[in-house]
Order: structure tokens, then C-alpha cells, then sequence
């Protein structure tokens, strides 16, 4: 006669485990079968970068005559240099990036804890510039900055781009959040011990709010690097081109 697994038995125990291994091995080579579909591109444009003009059409993956004349060509013949582009990139950037995280922690912190008149109304106001494009305000913005003297060929190009991106209504909304989603008990056991307002939110909340803060700080940075349309409008001097300008030549070029 054939042995019936008790429930407690050991087999009985081993199916389910049985059945979730099963299924963890499913999800991971799916996983990994879209992972390396993704890759695909990427590993086509690292083997095309490496082949002469006359390959780049052919559908080979390794190059009939590898070369790294196109590293040399964009190296040596954009205008400004890639030293100089990556530069720029670097400090519009990390200017933004640090004036969303200052400004965008503050004004979450007050919009989730403080309680003021007409907070819930200009909160409001605040998603509402999510829902203007920039193609929309871009006329009166331009003519502002030429009022404040930030449109030339100087660095008051980059401070002209700074004040436009330096708070977004994503961050204080990413922020605001996340704050709301942190307990008040620490807050009210910090006023116990006498912290103020200021003094509970960086000590308390400005580090228990560090994940929100790395979202904001990777979206605002990318965000940033890879922005177009205020850079081509207002830097007119070419020594301050950021990256996406000179590539977007570059890519006319060739």
C-alpha cells in the first residue's frame, strides 16, 4: 500500500516550499530574460561605436575593421571639448539638485506638519504648475529673466536656469508625502524634550526622510542632465553649452 503523507510529515511540509521555489525560479529567469532584452540596445550601440562608417548599417555584432576613430572624433571635435560639456552639465545639475532637496524638504515638512492659512489651497496651487508646460510659460519667464539682466552670454545664463528648476512642484510633492507617512509620535516626543519646530525637523524628520530625499535628489539630477529646452533658449555663449546641446549637434553632424 502507498504511504499517505501526514500533514505534519516532513514531504507534506516540502511541497509548498517545493512550490515556491518553483515559482521564485520562474520570476528570476523571466526577470532576467527582460533584463537582457533591455540590454540589447545598449550592447548594439557599445559594438557600433566601435565599427568605420561603412560597417555601421551591417548587422554584425563584432566589427569586420574595430576602430575607436569615433571616440577620437567626439573627443577631439565637439566644440566646447566633452571635459568642458561635462562640466556645465555637472554644475546646472548639482545646483538644482541641491536647491530642490533644501527648498523641497522645507516646503513638504510645512505642507504635511505645519498648519497655517490657506495651506491646502496653495498646495493645490503648487500641483497645479505641475499641469503648465514649459513651452507655455516660456514668454513671460524669458522676459522676466531679461528684466533681472540673467539672459547674455554669461554665467547669468546659468542663473537664470537655476531659478527656473531650482524647486519643482514634484519635489515638495514627493516630499510632503513622505512625511505625512512618518509617525507623530516622534515628533511630539521630540517637543516633549524641547525641540522647536526647526530644531524636530532637521534632527527628526530631515533624516528618517533620506529615501524621499535620494528620489528627489536621482529624478532632479537626471531630470536636469538631460534638459533641453531651457538651455537652448537661454545660453547663447557656446563655452557654457551643457551636454545635450553639443550632442544634438553632434548627432545633426553625423
Amino acid at each position: 500500500m502507498t504511504a499517505v503523507a501526514q500533514p505534519g510529515s516532513p514531504s507534506a511540509a516540502e511541497a509548498p516550499r517545493r512550490g515556491e521555489r518553483t515559482r521564485r525560479i520562474i520570476a528570476y529567469a523571466l526577470l532576467i530574460g527582460y533584463a537582457l532584452l533591455m540590454f540589447v540596445p545598449f550592447a548594439w550601440s557599445i559594438s557600433t561605436s566601435f565599427k568605420p562608417n561603412s560597417e555601421v548599417f551591417q548587422l554584425n555584432w563584432i566589427p569586420e575593421q574595430p576602430t575607436i576613430d569615433g571616440y577620437v572624433t567626439a573627443w577631439t571635435e565637439l566644440d566646447p571639448g566633452l571635459p568642458r560639456l561635462f562640466l556645465n552639465s555637472f554644475i546646472i545639475a548639482g545646483a538644482v539638485t541641491l536647491g530642490n532637496l533644501i527648498l523641497g524638504s522645507f516646503a513638504g515638512y510645512a505642507f504635511a506638519r505645519l498648519q497655517f492659512w490657506g495651506r491646502d489651497v496653495l498646495f493645490v496651487l503648487v500641483l497645479a504648475t505641475l499641469m503648465i508646460p514649459d513651452q507655455l510659460r516660456v514668454v513671460p519667464v524669458y522676459n522676466l529673466l531679461i528684466g533681472l539682466g540673467l539672459v547674455g552670454r554669461g554665467v547669468e545664463a546659468y542663473i537664470g536656469i537655476i531659478l527656473i528648476l531650482v524647486i519643482s512642484g514634484t519635489s515638495i510633492f514627493l516630499l510632503r508625502q513622505y512625511f505625512l507617512s512618518i509617525p507623530r509620535d516622534l515628533e511630539e516626543a521630540a517637543r516633549i524634550d524641547g525641540a522647536g519646530y526647526l530644531q524636530t525637523f532637521l534632527r527628526i524628520m530631515l533624516p528618517l526622510a533620506s529615501p524621499a530625499l535620494a528620489a528627489v535628489a536621482i529624478l532632479q539630477f537626471q531630470g536636469t542632465w538631460n534638459g533641453f529646452f531651457w538651455p537652448v533658449i537661454l545660453l547663447r555663449d557656446r563655452d557654457l553649452w551643457t551636454l545635450p546641446l553639443a550632442l544634438a549637434q553632434f548627432q545633426d553632424l553625423y
